[in-house]
């Protein structure tokens, strides 16, 4: 095809650090931002972390005239933090939220507050239906001893459940937010192996930004390093990512990311760089393939299934692990809560004495009597809603396992169907640099 045939996309993501009163020169950032994307030519633009619906008020006012297109979306306490501008009219919105997020009780987090979730557009760029996500997933305060992994898991599991089945028919696939994963961690593999989604960094021709393309980096003033340790001059946890279909090919032609600060400005626009890929996209052209490409096809796929299989493996422990976790927490939550209803049957019976024996005062001071009863109360109900909390938690991890469980029954099924007649030898060959891997489902 000739190249008038291509079309070209400008994707823009960026983690806004947006929680007014308590991210610093809050305001003053969301107009810098509104600034810049006024004078940059982007087609589509995937905020996270505008926890303030007056932010993206004032930024959909300010980009009226370039972006007239655009989408907020609602979820949790205090939203989700997701907006979605374009150029192109948006048809289609869709919200879906993970069913895990961290735990109430660590406020100081704030991530179960925030309703993370992943926001679905449907865009017509020309004549291509064009599905665009963004999301936020749960961040990892401590890579040592990391609490939230399972949690994280299980988003990135749902993530790629909801891309693969929301964008059968798309012609464009485009994916940006902050995945708040490293790209070699667990969830990030899975998303990528999954969905088949490519990551812009590593695609890309022409690339001007951060060393490595990190997106949270010590040089920023508002990153202190103890949170980058052990990473001493900064991470890669926030992407842009696309595939294309069966008529339609994508390529990232360049990528650049901001570099911590911002001409004159004494501040950067946030915590988190921003990101610009510049895509081409252009009629796929099918490549003839005779019999050895054919079996090379084979082979590969063959290859990307086990991986596949090992990647889901790994996936489906680390989900146990936060089963066996959620057990633990749910028995002692039950364990707790049985001794205050016994301390309070306790006081409930001391409190007769003076009713069934007349005459009789009552023992303990009654200030301190209504205290101690109310502490009772307070550990009751307490323990009662964590016993709950704990069970929703048990319910989504067992059904993210069973669903793990049989994707990777259905792919080892899979690759027992392919050929193991190879044409040197009278076994199928593992993929190059993997060793040999016996597929049992493992119950």
């Amino acid at each position: 095809m000739a190249n008038t045939d291509a079309v070209n996309v400008r994707v823009f993501s960026l983690n806004c650090w947006g929680i007014r009163y308590l991210s610093k020169h809050c305001s003053q950032r969301c107009n810098m931002i509104g600034d810049m994307l006024c004078k940059e030519e982007h087609d589509i633009v995937l905020l996270q972390e505008v926890w303030s619906e007056k932010d993206y008020l004032s930024l959909k006012k300010k980009l009226a005239t370039c972006h007239p297109h655009s989408h907020y979306f609602k979820s949790g306490v205090i939203g989700s933090g997701l907006a979605i501008f374009s150029k192109h009219r948006i048809h289609d919105t869709f919200l879906y939220r993970y069913s895990l997020n961290g735990y109430p009780y660590m406020a100081h987090h704030g991530d179960w507050f925030g309703g993370k979730a992943v926001g679905m557009a449907v865009l017509n760029i020309g004549k291509l239906t064009t599905n665009v996500y963004v999301t936020h997933l749960h961040a990892e305060y401590c890579r040592e001893k990391d609490c939230y992994l399972p949690h994280r898991v299980v988003q990135a599991w749902e993530l790629q459940q909801f891309i693969r089945h929301t964008s059968a028919g798309a012609d464009v696939v485009i994916l940006g937010g902050d995945l708040n994963m490293h790209p070699q961690d667990l969830g990030n593999r899975l998303l990528r192996a999954y969905t088949g989604l490519r990551d812009s960094y590593i695609e890309t021709a022409k690339f001007d930004g951060c060393e490595d393309g990190m997106t949270l980096i010590a040089d920023n003033p508002f990153i202190s390093k103890k949170e980058l340790c052990p990473f001493e001059k900064g991470i890669r946890i926030d992407y842009i990512l696309f595939k294309g279909s069966s008529i339609m090919d994508i390529h990232c032609d360049s990528m650049s990311t901001t570099k911590g600060s911002v001409p004159d400005h004494p501040f950067p626009y946030s915590d988190h760089e921003a990101l610009t890929a510049e895509l081409r996209l252009f009629p796929h052209t099918p490549a003839e393939t005779g019999s050895d490409g054919h079996s090379k096809d084979q082979h590969c796929a063959a290859g990307k299934g086990a991986e596949l299989v090992d990647i889901l493996t790994e996936a489906r422990t680390e989900v146990k692990v936060g089963l066996h976790c959620a057990e633990r927490k749910r028995y002692t939550a039950a364990r707790i809560g049985v001794m205050g209803l016994a301390l309070l049957i306790m006081e409930l019976a001391i409190a007769a004495v003076p009713c069934l024996a007349l005459g009789a005062e009552q023992p303990f001071p009654r200030t301190s009597f209504y205290l101690l009863a109310a502490l009772c109360f307070a550990i009751l109900l307490t323990t009662f809603l964590l016993y709950i909390f704990y069970t929703m938690e048990l319910k989504s991890l067992q059904g993210a396992e069973d669903q793990m469980r049989l994707a990777i029954g259905s792919l080892q099924e899979k690759l027992r169907g392919f050929p193991l007649v190879h044409a040197h030898n009278g076994q199928r060959k593992p993929p190059e640099g993997q060793e040999p891997r016996v597929f049992d489902v493992e119950e």
